[in-house]
């Protein structure tokens, strides 16, 4: 205020000097409610005027023109005043000093607005001047807040509360700066066109964390009850500093998937979704979701948010799985091979997450099971056994699928140990039999003779059949040659067997021959034994007839025939028992026989059991013919021994 006792004399000089109405009030004035404001004012009016009966003034709200009858704040003639200004106003300068000032007390809202001032020097010397001073009545202090706020750059923020009331000095405090890093404050005191201000600056270096946070400054009256306050939300701009989106995932095929994306920044943040280079979904937000329906395995991948607000660029990917069962196996095409060749067999799929591949052969598992989408099976110089199927198995937790393709083995011509010739009741038979792929050609070579396929005469013939890759070739000779010297047949026969990979030719052996010697040998043991047998039967009967008659019958004459031949038919009847177990013995001793000569009907039957085989057994019927002795017979009688005679019936 003392400044302003300064300039008024100084303005009065210059005014004089120019000698017109004029007037000097600060254009914008302001003030806190229910508290005063001064407005400072001086007037000037031209020299040659002389006031008469003194200098009076006269102060009007909001517009100039007495005639539109506006509300008189002050009138220093009488008190008559608005009512909204009634014991409120003062005129604090001197008029005869040109001197204006006005004091307005308990100013409320409804003062706000434009004050006029009027000269009254008398008579027709009246002025209203055009200037005016506008009042501002605040019911909050004013915050100065720089348009934008950036973070991690320092801030000053400033609070004003006006000092145009002489009462009454204000304070200022800053409110809810306990969370702020670092708050500096400094005060200030200000003066601009006649009016006061006191200020009170806070600086601090905001972070994204301080956004949307409230700050205030309170401006207080002390000794009064005044308290004014004024609340502010931070508006910290920051680039995002965090993109949220789904955990990597995995889905089925077939299935929808949801992928969220959220950014932290200020502004918001155009979001992007983005697959590789292709830019999927984009919107200005604070989050955005991509929807996939239907997903099919070409949508696995890397799927990446990106959050640009101007102010940076942040970004986060994730990975979304496709869970799949494998595909059909892409295996080798079915091939033909020599043995001896070394082949890899490849075997690829694909399938989510990664199968396991399995590969058989006919059915049975070979190699090892690989945890891979590709499996290769080297097999090194393949043998004949290894022709076949080959499939290959994949296999994850979603299901199974296999391929297949047939490995076809060629090769030379082998011929099996089962060949040979053998004795036969029509005479030599011949069986070469051999394996090869192709299936080999077998021929049979005579000294003299080439026997191809279907060639048949007299002396020979000729079958072949074929099974698969095995030949097989049979001849039989209706001769059966000249014999050797250890008595068996002569043979000479030559079994030649060929395919594309080559020709071999071997001859035959008699392999039979040892066998059916041993035939003979064995049939004459058993004929011998049969007949032991039954003589050992027939003496045991007459043993026992002995025994019964109790003593010797060299020479007795029987007194009852017929009950003697009662005992002899009994005795018969023994005897047919045991020679019928004869029979049976006979008949497990032949089944032994074929069973050692491997042939049925081929071999001619040998010994003293031929007979039997072609004929029925003739019942013996045993009969005493007299009771005496019968002397002379072989020179072997003696007084112990009975005689009987064994007739056919």
């Amino acid at each position: 205020m003392w400044c302003l006792e300064l300039l008024l004399p100084l303005l009065l000089i210059i005014n004089d000097a120019r000698c017109q109405w004029n007037v000097w009030v600060p254009r914008d004035i302001s003030s806190m409610t229910n508290s005063c404001v001064v407005i400072p004012c001086t007037f000037m009016y031209p020299s040659g005027i002389r006031p008469y009966r003194g200098t009076h003034g006269i102060w009007y709200f909001g517009q100039p023109y007495p005639q539109l009858f506006p509300p008189v704040v002050f009138k220093s003639r009488t008190d008559v005043v608005h009512e909204s200004y009634k014991g409120r106003t003062k005129l604090l300068g001197d008029l005869n000093q040109r001197n204006c000032t006005l004091l307005i007390n308990n100013i409320g809202a409804e003062h706000s607005g434009k004050y006029y001032f009027r000269a009254d020097l008398g008579g027709a010397n009246m002025y209203t001047y055009p200037d005016f001073s506008e009042l501002k009545v605040l019911d909050q202090p004013n915050i100065d807040v720089p348009e934008e706020i950036v973070s991690d750059v320092s801030l000053e923020l400033t609070c004003y509360a006006p000092d145009n009331c002489p009462e009454m000095t204000p304070e200022i405090q800053w409110m809810y700066i306990d969370y702020l890093p670092d708050p500096e404050i400094s005060s200030d005191f200000l003066e601009d066109g006649n009016t006061a201000v006191l200020s009170s600056t806070l600086t601090f270096t905001p972070r994204p964390m301080h956004n949307g946070q409230l700050l205030g400054c309170r401006v207080y009256y002390p000794n009064t009850t005044l308290v004014y306050e004024r609340l502010i939300s931070l508006d910290i701009k920051y680039s995002p500093r965090s993109v949220w989106v789904n955990v990597s995932s995995e889905v089925m095929e077939g299935s929808s998937v949801m992928l969220h994306c959220e950014v932290d920044s200020n502004p918001p943040s155009r979001i992007s979704w983005m697959f590789g280079d292709q830019e999927l979904l984009w919107d200005t937000a604070s989050n955005v979701s991509l929807s996939l329906d239907d997903v099919t395995p070409a949508q696995e991948g890397i799927y990446t948010c990106y959050g640009d607000n101007g102010y940076g660029i942040m970004n986060t990917s994730l990975y979304l799985a496709v869970n799949y069962p494998p595909r059909e196996p892409v295996v080798n095409d079915s091939m033909t091979i020599l043995e001896g060749s070394t082949l890899a067999l490849h075997c690829s799929t694909q399938g989510s997450p990664a199968p396991t591949l399995t590969w058989l052969k006919d059915g049975e598992l070979v190699g090892t099971i690989t945890a891979d989408e590709l499996s290769v099976l080297e097999i090194v110089e393949i043998t004949p056994q290894g022709d076949g199927q080959y499939r290959c198995l994949a296999e994850n937790e979603h299901g199974r699928a296999s391929s297949s393709f047939n490995i076809t083995v060629e090769y030379a011509p082998v011929l099996l140990e089962e060949s040979k010739c053998t004795v036969v009741r029509e005479g030599v038979q011949c069986v070469c039999i051999a394996t090869g792929n192709p299936e080999p050609t077998i021929e049979f070579y005579l000294p003299d003779v080439n026997v191809t396929i279907n060639e048949t005469d007299g002396r020979y013939n000729f079958y072949t059949h074929t099974d698969g890759h095995t030949s097989t070739g049979m001849i039989k000779l209706r001769e059966k040659g000249e014999r050797v010297d250890n008595g068996g047949p002569a043979v000479n026969v030559h079994c030649s067997y060929f395919n594309t990979y080559g020709r071999e030719s071997v001859q035959l052996e008699l392999q039979q021959e040892k066998k059916y010697m041993m035939a003979v040998i064995v049939g004459t043991i058993g004929g011998v034994a049969v007949i032991a047998f039954i003589i050992a039967a027939v003496r045991y009967v007459g043993h026992n007839n002995k025994k019964e008659n109790g003593t010797p019958r060299q020479d007795v004459v029987l007194e009852n025939p017929a009950l003697y031949y009662s005992a002899v038919k009994k005795d018969k009847q023994n005897l047919r028992k045991k020679v019928l177990k004869t029979e049976l013995l006979g008949s497990k001793f032949n089944s032994i026989l074929e069973e050692t000569t491997g042939e049925d009907g081929d071999y001619q039957p040998v010994g003293s059991l031929a007979g039997l085989e072609r004929q029925d057994l003739n019942y013996a019927a045993l009969e005493f013919i007299g009771a005496r002795s019968r002397e002379g017979a072989s020179g072997r009688g003696d007084d112990d021994s009975n005689y009987t005679e064994i007739k056919a019936k």
